[in-house]
């Protein structure tokens, strides 16, 4: 049985509701003086030049990439795609060193890497000054990736989570704003402890 009581169930619901939905607390569409964070795809009304992703995948992420590019354009975002182009052999470190780089130059505003298991694409971009490279697995830690550590890169192992689920995550972590509060210290300090060692 779960640990998760019927109160904290309504809650969850309730914030799964208000991030896929875009409804407010009291069930009803954010009114148009709400403030936005700059981390929504759409989060700028006046942004003339649509928001850019940076994707890229190894071999065995290469399917599930190509599914996934039409629903980030469906999203109003432009996508350049680094490769892989195929599904012939590559190195995960090339296509990862790629995307985190248009992400660490601020030519994309976020990058979604897909491997076989998603770890190390997110070990070799997280070596890129600027990056913060979360795995997300399912909805939650989608969610947590960027209201807790502000990621600004995306990993998915293509060979662990289906295409419906990975879906999801996408969304999720493109929607999903950065929480701030207690975490924008945390994330200033993980700022901080990167420009020891990149100078």
């Amino acid at each position: 049985m779960s640990d998760v009581d019927g109160p904290e169930i309504h809650r969850i619901v309730e914030r799964v509701l208000q991030q896929v939905l875009g409804l407010s607390d009291q069930g009803h569409a954010p009114s148009a003086a709400a403030p936005q964070s700059d981390s929504s795809p759409n989060a700028d009304p006046q942004r003339k030049q649509p928001r850019v992703v940076a994707v890229g995948a190894d071999h065995g992420g290469f399917e599930l990439k190509e599914l996934l590019k039409p629903d980030l354009s469906a999203m109003g975002l432009e996508v350049i795609d680094v490769g892989t182009h195929s599904k012939e052999a590559v190195d995960y470190p090339d296509i990862a060193h790629e995307v985190a780089n248009l992400v660490s130059l601020r030519k994309a505003w976020r990058g979604i890497l897909i491997d076989g298991a998603g770890i190390g694409s997110c070990i070799v971009a997280n070596k890129i000054p600027g990056v913060r490279a979360g795995l997300a697995y399912d909805y939650s830690s989608a969610v947590n990736g960027r209201e807790h550590n502000d990621t600004n890169v995306l990993t998915l192992g293509a060979g662990l989570i289906g295409v419906n689920l990975a879906r999801l995550i996408v969304k999720t972590w493109l929607s999903t704003e950065f929480g701030g509060g207690r975490h924008a210290g945390r994330v200033d300090k993980i700022i901080a402890m990167e420009k020891l060692y990149f100078k």
